[in-house]
Formats: C-alpha cells, sequence, structure tokens
C-alpha cells in the first residue's frame, strides 16, 4: 500500500474515527484504524462493534492495499504536525506504516488486517432524507435523561418517532423525562427508532462534519447515516419503549414562572449544601409569595436561596435530585422558565416560556 494524501484530509479523517476504536482484550485490531486504498480513494474505518464509521478521502495512488493502524498512536503523531498545507507520503514497509511529511518522519507497527470486522452495510432498509441540524438538536436535547445503565436496553436508548408534522425525541431514566419535538415536512418518512444512549455522543460529533443533509437508512437492527464520503452505521435497540404520554400530568395544582438564570443560580447554590442523595427542598407559598430552594447537610451546612417568581395555584414543599432539574436547562432556550407542579408525590413538569413550546421535561420527586 502506497499514496500521497492532503495532509488536513488525513488529519480530519483520523480526527473524527479516532475516539470511535477500544481496547478489546480479545480483539486487539478493535484499537486499530483501518486503511484500504484502491481506485484513488482511501477508506479509513473504526468500529467497536456497536457503531462503525467509514470516510473515504482522494488520495494519489498507483498501489491498492490495506494496513491497521493503532489509531491513539496515529492519532497522537498527526496532532502534532502543525502544517495542513502539505502533501504527505503513505507508505507500508516490511509490516510497518511510514508516513513522511515535510519535517517529520513516522514508522508505526501495524496488526493483522484479518480479524478486522466487516462494517456493515444497510441494503435493503427504509431510505430518509433528514437535516441534520434537526437530528442534532434532537439528540442532544433529551439523550442526557436515558439511563446509563443497560439492564434495560430500551430506557438506555432515545426513541426516535413520527407524529404528525413533527420528529419526535424522547428518553427517560424512570427518574426523569425529555421529550423535544421538531417539526419537518408532512412527507419525510421514519420508523420508531431505538438509538442506544452509548452511541448517541459519537453520533452526533459524526453527523456534525456530514454536511447538512442526511441520507439515513433503516434496517433490521441497524440504522445507517451517509453524506459527503461519511458513512455512520449504528446499532439499534429492539424492544418497546413506554408508553410515556401515560405519566405526564393532564394538569397542575400550582405553577411558578421565573427566569431560568436565577433558578440555576439558586439551584447552583444549593448543590454545595446538599446532601449524597443531591436532594434539594422546593417550597412554594403563592400567598405569602415564596418560592425557595433549600439544602442541608449534616457535615457541612445548609443553605436556603429565595427565588424571584410569579406564583399561582397551591401552597406546595417537596423534594428533588438538583441533579435531575439542572441537567435540562441546557435544552432551553428562553429566558423564562414554567415549572408546574401537581401533587406531593407527582411528577414536576418543566417548560420554556415562549413561542416554542416544543420541549417538554418531567422529573420526579424524592421521598424525604
Amino acid at each position: 500500500m502506497k499514496f500521497e494524501i492532503n495532509f488536513k484530509k488525513l488529519k480530519d479523517a483520523i480526527n473524527l474515527i479516532e475516539r470511535i476504536t477500544s481496547k478489546h482484550m480479545t480483539l486487539p485490531v478493535l484499537s486499530c484504524v483501518f486503511i484500504e486504498v484502491d481506485d484513488n480513494v482511501a477508506i479509513f474505518k473504526a468500529t467497536n462493534l456497536d457503531i462503525g464509521v467509514e470516510v473515504s478521502v482522494p488520495v494519489k495512488t498507483n498501489t491498492k492495499g490495506v494496513a491497521a493502524v493503532p489509531g491513539q498512536i496515529l492519532s497522537s503523531f498527526i496532532s502534532q504536525i502543525q502544517e495542513d498545507n502539505q502533501v504527505v507520503k503513505v507508505e507500508v514497509i516490511s509490516g510497518n506504516l511510514n508516513i513522511q511529511a515535510s519535517k517529520s518522519k513516522v514508522v508505526i507497527k501495524t496488526l493483522a488486517t484479518d480479524d478486522f470486522p466487516t462494517i456493515p452495510k444497510v441494503i435493503d432498509g427504509q431510505e430518509m432524507d433528514i437535516p441534520s441540524d434537526v437530528f442534532i438538536k434532537g439528540l442532544k436535547s433529551v439523550g442526557y435523561s436515558a439511563s446509563v445503565s443497560s439492564v434495560k436496553p430500551e430506557l438506555s436508548s432515545v426513541y426516535i418517532y413520527k407524529d404528525g408534522d413533527f420528529i419526535v425525541f424522547a428518553a427517560t431514566d424512570s427518574f426523569r423525562l425529555a421529550e423535544k419535538k421538531i417539526k419537518v415536512p408532512l412527507s419525510l418518512k421514519i420508523d420508531d427508532i431505538l438509538l442506544p444512549f452509548k452511541n448517541i455522543s459519537d453520533i452526533t460529533r459524526i453527523i456534525e462534519s456530514m454536511g447538512t443533509n442526511l441520507k439515513a437508512k433503516m434496517g433490521k437492527n441497524l440504522i445507517s447515516f451517509d453524506a459527503n464520503g461519511i458513512y455512520v452505521v449504528s446499532r439499534i435497540i429492539d424492544g418497546t419503549f413506554p408508553d410515556y404520554k401515560q405519566i405526564i400530568p393532564k394538569g397542575y395544582a400550582t405553577e411558578v414562572i421565573t427566569l431560568k438564570q436565577d433558578m440555576l443560580n439558586a439551584l447552583k447554590i444549593s448543590n454545595i449544601f446538599s446532601d449524597k442523595f443531591n436532594q434539594i427542598h422546593i417550597t412554594v407559598d403563592p400567598k405569602a409569595k415564596i418560592f425557595d430552594v433549600q439544602t442541608k447537610n449534616s457535615d457541612i451546612g445548609e443553605n436556603k436561596t429565595n427565588i424571584d417568581a410569579s406564583i399561582t395555584g397551591e401552597k406546595m414543599e417537596i423534594n428533588f435530585n438538583y441533579k435531575y432539574i439542572v441537567d435540562c436547562f441546557q435544552s432551553i432556550d428562553a429566558d423564562s422558565i414554567s415549572l408546574q407542579l401537581s401533587g406531593i408525590n407527582k411528577p414536576m413538569v418543566i417548560r420554556p416560556i415562549s413561542g416554542d413550546q416544543t420541549f417538554m421535561y418531567l422529573v420526579m420527586p424524592m421521598n424525604r
């Protein structure tokens, strides 16, 4: 294998896929970037068996071949080269990958290529054209609410489905739930998808490099995205997402409207004094015009912060996990938020106060 390649294109390809490589005791080749050269194209591949990615880059060559190179070593070397506007020579000699840049030369030992898994292609799946910004925004808006445990795979995933002229993204770990709706053309067709939580960060990062429109294809247990020489395929969960709409309260007894930043500042202060369960105590008293957040830690001290707010409804005192509330603010662009409380043992619903009512967050209370 021997080729010449623009260094910036090489650097971009390796930076994009190197994080997919993984340390695997029984299959060391998974820690490698697999390079395949043919017909003046180099295809850089990486997989951890849950997600696979390929990046195709034009090169100058008259020699085809393959090589498996430790991804971390290759990435570390490339990141130290400062001159992007140069052509580098890459060649496999006696089982080693030789890279010749203008001022540096490196020799990296390769691994046997026979054990590198085939990255699957979705051949006969349903095709969908999806704007990349829609998909990225949806995943980022709810992904943090998915369970990090794989005991219940359907909870450790983001549920994606079509509802009228919206794509809906939802995630829950049974303690909180996030839902984001994004308007799309009625003509867009999409099957229900359960995308594994552990693949979300890599998928969003790769999709951000793929341009404005994605060609998505969904097959049995797989979904792929393809655009601008980049192909990524992910395993999808075979399961049923909970019917979460049943737990969303139809109304509320108390509503608090406050500035998002004021609430966030109060929560950050409260967290300093929270206990090992991240517990905060919220008091709402419409008659006394009181909305405060209180925390207490027997080893550190205690804190009470009063927050300016417009309050209607019934008096209420209720406990929540600080982290479960603060997480949702990353998904709210509005300056003001609504906190809707339905009762002592019932969930609180948080929504933005703006023309955009496409985000909803629900968090369950804690028992004192």
